[in-house]
């Protein structure tokens, strides 16, 4: 038995020879196949060297592919051997010194046989799918060679093609300004017909970029080549872009109606549409609506009621005016720039009319100089654009598309940076004849140009409502018995910050205090540094409050603030300081009557401009048992609207109808009567013509004074309806936090600034729309 056994394991060793021998050859051949595979060089990146590199991996694949059947029969036989002798036996643990029994030796063979047809199985599954991924990637990267050959072939065809269009322009100068427009058309075609191009030219780049993701790079000869057409084609897109800019700036400049370049100015859904007079307006394609403001310019607007809780109609209008100045980038104007452009368009007659096209000429100047000397990003359309709407709205609300010189001129010179000596010299200039000198009826028009600026926003009623004559006259003190004026008299007057503009100077004094940090801490909202204004009382020591608080009248519960009030627009120093010291220190030993016999304003008062009836001013302004300030505002808003809109306009138009009447009979009594000169009846004829010219004066009087009346009520009336949503509203923040308003009311008419005095027991001791200052501080106005 032992015997037969033996033979048996002599006839297994003979056949695990034989095949272990071949297993290893085959392991052997595999492993250098893989090392050869993987020496081969990377995939080239033209379409000639992969080409070769596919020929060469073929006859390698097909050196692999002969030798399968006999790797496979191989393994068979082993698969086979291992299904006759398993080995899947627990091994027995064998004493040391003790040979193997046969058995045992049987099982390690038949292990071995196992190990070497599983790295041999491994091998080859291996290096049949190194084979085949390499040969896809070959056929993959020659599909997207070939593909990009022909592309760039066709792209240099095409850039050839439109470089020769390029070639063939005329040069914008020596184009007819008719033609003009015909050559922007033909560009931005020429442009839209290079879109393939241009597609043409990303999907090369997109190929590119796929193959060096995938570790191929392009050939030297490829590369230069691809370069050359990016190149070519940003220098054709260059000068495309110059030629069209060329063309419209020519368009722009010298085209008819030249309002072409402002189309970029609104975004979709907006469009920007002219009207037959040139005046633009706006078109919502969303919500299929049309408007004459400029989609900014609504949202400007809307953002101005942030400030209608501000209590002071200067500070309010001020504040207002000063956004918009930013919004419109005439903060960065200089006075010296708006001049030149003046000069420039020639804008010298100061009563001649301006179409649309005129003052978009002018203001496109301005914005390019802007942009030119200053290095400053300007989107030059969107500031002409809400430009000429801020315009239009402040001196031609009806849209008519005619702007007076000087109207242009004083907006723009009201709201750019300049010292305000300077805009006061040169807004008198304009009005001035031989001699500088002014007389009423020119400054008449200047004050009524300036007035214009805070009517648009609703504050006009605030500076004495729409007539000038009052401030005129006001004026005209300066130079007793004198018909005009010098520029002297004039500043001297406006040092004074008269009532019907005194918002230019708070203006001034607003820009000034943005930048402007104080070290003290807010006696009410705590604020510590202050920014902005600093109000510091002068009959309590150690009381600031910065501008939110003073200016929208929130106090500290329980307190009440105390007047006068100085006000800060740069740092203080140590000698102002010691001032207000002492001014305090003097206050505090003076009764609430000395304040109530001496108030102070800061600006002057003029009268009010219903000279036939008498209005009360907010100096003296009954004492309203109210303790709520909005209440207090609507009772005086609504006395001056029973007084002026309902007695003095019944009584002007039953003025007027009867004196029309007059001149109507006077105008016919010539033409029924004949006589010859020297006759009673002549002598009648020529006292009936001086009566009718009398009548026909006084009528034209009648008819302005109508006007201003109605303007006069429109404004009431606005300042009425937003009295009471504010009435409507809930209580502030303020007040639910602690904090309480103060004895500060919102001013009707007057110049909006709190009245230099002591606070009373309540309240309603604190009369609005008066504020009080030292003309001659530089940096510190008493309040």
């Amino acid at each position: 038995m032992l015997c037969v056994f033996r033979a048996r394991l002599e006839a297994l060793s003979d056949n695990s020879g034989k095949l272990q021998l071949s297993l290893q050859e085959i392991i052997e051949w595999l492993t250098a196949k893989d090392e050869e595979l993987s020496d081969q060089l990377p995939i080239g990146g033209d379409v000639g060297a992969v080409q070769h590199q596919r020929e060469i991996h073929q006859v390698f694949m097909e050196d692999v592919k002969s030798r399968g059947p006999f790797i496979y029969s191989v393994l068979e036989s082993a698969q086979a051997f291992l299904s006759q002798h398993p080995f899947e036996q627990a091994e027995e643990i064998v004493a040391d010194g003790k040979e193997a029994s046969p058995r045992r030796r049987a099982l390690s063979v038949s292990r071995s046989v196992w190990k070497q047809a599983s790295v041999a199985g491994d091998l080859w599954d291996k290096l049949t799918a190194r084979c085949v991924d390499r040969q896809r990637h070959m056929e993959r990267t020659l599909e997207r060679l070939l593909q990009a050959q022909a592309a760039m072939a066709q792209l240099a065809a095409a850039l050839e093609q439109a470089e020769g269009v390029r070639d063939s322009w005329e040069p914008v100068g020596d184009l007819f300004i008719d033609a003009l427009q015909d050559h922007i058309d033909a560009t931005k075609l020429f442009k839209e017909e290079l879109t393939h191009v241009k597609e043409g030219m990303k999907h090369i780049n997109d190929l590119a970029h796929q193959l060096a993701i995938s570790d191929v790079h392009l050939s030297m000869e490829n590369a230069r080549s691809l370069e050359q057409l990016n190149s070519r084609w940003k220098l054709l897109q260059n000068c495309i872009e110059d030629r069209l800019k060329q063309l419209q700036d020519a368009h722009r400049d010298f085209g008819p109606g030249s309002q072409h370049f402002l189309s970029s100015s609104v975004q979709i859904p907006w469009e920007r549409a002219i009207s037959p007079n040139k005046v633009p307006y706006y078109i919502n394609h969303q919500a299929q609506t049309t408007c004459w403001d400029h989609p900014k310019m609504t949202e400007l607007y809307q953002a101005l009621a942030d400030l209608n809780n501000i209590k002071f109609s200067a500070y309010r209008t001020a504040m207002k005016l000063r956004r918009v100045q930013k919004a419109l980038r005439l903060d960065m104007l200089t006075l010296a720039n708006v001049v030149e452009v003046f000069r420039e368009q020639d804008l010298q007659q100061a009563e001649r009319m301006m179409d649309v096209v005129e003052v978009i000429h002018a203001l496109t100047g301005l914005y390019e100089r802007l942009e030119e000397e200053l290095g400053v990003l300007v989107n030059v359309p969107l500031c002409v654009d809400m430009c000429l709407n801020w315009l239009l709205n402040v001196y031609d609300s009806g849209r008519n598309g005619k702007v007076r010189v000087l109207s242009f001129k004083t907006g723009l010179v009201c709201l750019c940076n300049a010292d305000i000596q300077e805009k006061y010299r040169y807004l008198f200039s304009q009005v001035s004849g031989p001699g500088a000198l002014t007389d009423q009826r020119h400054l008449s028009l200047l004050l009524h140009e300036a007035i214009q600026i805070p009517r648009q926003l609703g504050e006009v009623a605030a500076f004495g409502g729409s007539n000038v004559e009052a401030s005129v006259r006001s004026c005209f003190r300066m130079a007793p018995g004198r018909p005009v004026i010098e520029v002297s008299h004039f500043l001297e007057w406006m040092s004074l910050e008269p009532q019907s503009v005194v918002w230019l100077p708070v203006l001034h004094r607003v820009a000034a205090a943005e930048s402007t940090e104080h070290q003290a801490k807010c006696s009410v909202c705590k604020q510590c540094p202050i920014k902005g204004f600093r109000y510091r009382s002068l009959k309590q020591f150690n009381v600031d409050i910065c501008q939110t608080c003073f200016l929208t009248g929130r106090t500290t519960k329980g307190k009440k603030l105390h007047y006068p009030i100085m006000e800060y627009y740069t740092p203080t120093t140590s000698g102002e300081k010691m001032r207000d010291f002492a001014k305090t220190l003097k206050n505090k030993f003076r009764s609430k009557q000395y304040f109530s016999k001496h108030p102070q304003r800061g600006y002057l008062p003029v009268q009010s401009v219903l000279e036939a009836e008498h209005v009360e001013t907010p100096g003296s302004s009954p004492k309203l048992p109210h303790a709520d300030t909005h209440s207090r505002i609507e009772h005086f808003a609504s006395c001056v609207v029973n007084q002026c809109g309902y007695r003095s306009g019944r009584v002007l138009q039953g003025e007027y109808r009867r004196l029309k009447w007059k001149h109507q009979e006077a105008a016919a009594s010539p033409q029924l009567t004949e006589g010859t000169p020297g006759s009673p009846a002549s002598h009648l004829d020529e006292e009936l013509l001086a009566e009718a010219r009398v009548l026909r004066q006084h009528k034209t009087r009648l008819e302005t004074r109508m006007q201003i009346l109605e303007d006069h009520n429109r404004q009431l009336e606005s300042q009425l309806q937003r009295l009471r949503e504010l009435l409507l509203q809930p209580k502030d923040d303020s007040e639910a936090n602690g904090s309480t308003p103060s004895s500060l009311s919102s001013p009707v008419s007057g110049g909006g600034y709190p009245r230099l005095r002591h606070s009373r027991e309540t309240p309603d001791t604190e009369t609005a729309g008066e504020r009080a200052c030292s003309g001659c501080c530089s940096k510190g106005t008493a309040v």
